[in-house]
């Protein structure tokens, strides 16, 4: 594997000093990959180009990246390229969680925040950030300047999970501030009453915005193989559970494969784009799925 790509790995981006470095090397590594593979045909580095479609004006072929890469961008004009995109980060006591050899569900949503943030910076779009438990602890609105990577950066940076949660109650405020039309990116994991959910979900589809929900579980809250004797603890209430995971795993599986099977059924039949990445996952799952959402847009 190469330098860059080992940067899409949890485990090497956590022992990395800031949180701009690791979203800058998540970056950088996500766009070597993306050159060497099937999406090279979506250009990052090229944020004012797109990929030429046939019946598109050849007066705006670039053809100074024909002859150096011998792919076909035709120039887009401002209004074509820029996106107004929210990314809406779970603080929670929830997002807490991390299994031995895993880092917490919270840190890799935020490193995933993080390097949406800066790619979608080198796309030109327009970005911002909020930040929620129970109720919005930080907004920061979309925009398109490249010196407001900075606050974005300090504001996940210095964000921390509570001890608080209420996804839904504070998505569905969210969803009434986001403004006008756009792409909703919402980082999460999604443990709250199921139906709630899916209703603050809805409320984003009825204002009109387009809405990619990615929700991040642990392996271990996956598969809840956690071997002999433990206690199980509520990262939100502190309630201990003294228990053998054989005992109650097989109805914990249930519930957990049903409730997200209910949110993934309820978010294809609205279009919004559904995506589960346990933390164990590199990071480029996360920022493929943006960008194919971005194209269709």
């Amino acid at each position: 594997m190469e330098d860059s790509r080992k940067y899409l790995r949890p485990e090497v981006v956590a022992q990395l000093s800031s949180i701009e470095l690791r979203a800058r090397l998540v970056v950088e590594g996500f766009i070597t990959g993306l050159h060497k593979s099937p999406y090279h045909g979506f250009s990052v580095e090229f944020a004012e180009h797109r990929q030429y479609q046939p019946g598109d004006d050849l007066r705006y072929m670039d053809w100074k990246i024909v002859g150096r890469s011998g792919r076909y961008y035709v120039k887009q004009f401002e209004e074509e390229t820029n996106l107004r995109a929210m990314i809406f980060l779970d603080c929670s006591g929830s997002m807490r969680y991390q299994s031995k050899g895993h880092i917490r569900k919270f840190d890799y949503g935020a490193y995933v925040a993080a390097a949406l943030a800066m790619l979608m910076m080198k796309q030109q779009d327009a970005v911002g950030l909020a930040l929620y438990d129970r109720s919005v602890r930080s907004f920061l609105p979309s925009r398109s300047k490249q010196s407001y990577i900075r606050e974005l950066i300090k504001s996940i940076g210095s964000a921390e999970p509570s001890e608080q949660t209420g996804t839904a109650e504070a998505l569905n405020g969210l969803a009434e501030r986001m403004g006008r039309r756009g792409l909703a990116i919402i980082i999460s994991d999604f443990f709250d009453d199921t139906d709630s959910i899916v209703q603050a979900l809805k409320h984003f589809r009825h204002r009109h915005h387009e809405v990619i929900a990615m929700q991040i579980l642990d392996p271990r809250e996956l598969d809840f193989k956690l071997g002999g004797d433990v206690t199980l603890i509520d990262m939100e209430t502190g309630e201990k559970l003294m228990t053998q995971p054989q005992h109650i795993g097989a109805s914990y599986r249930e519930a957990l494969l049903a409730h997200n099977a209910t949110i993934k059924r309820e978010c294809f039949q609205r279009g919004i784009d559904y995506i589960l990445i346990d933390t164990s996952q590199p990071f480029d799952i996360a920022l493929r799925e943006y960008l194919a959402r971005r194209r269709r847009l």
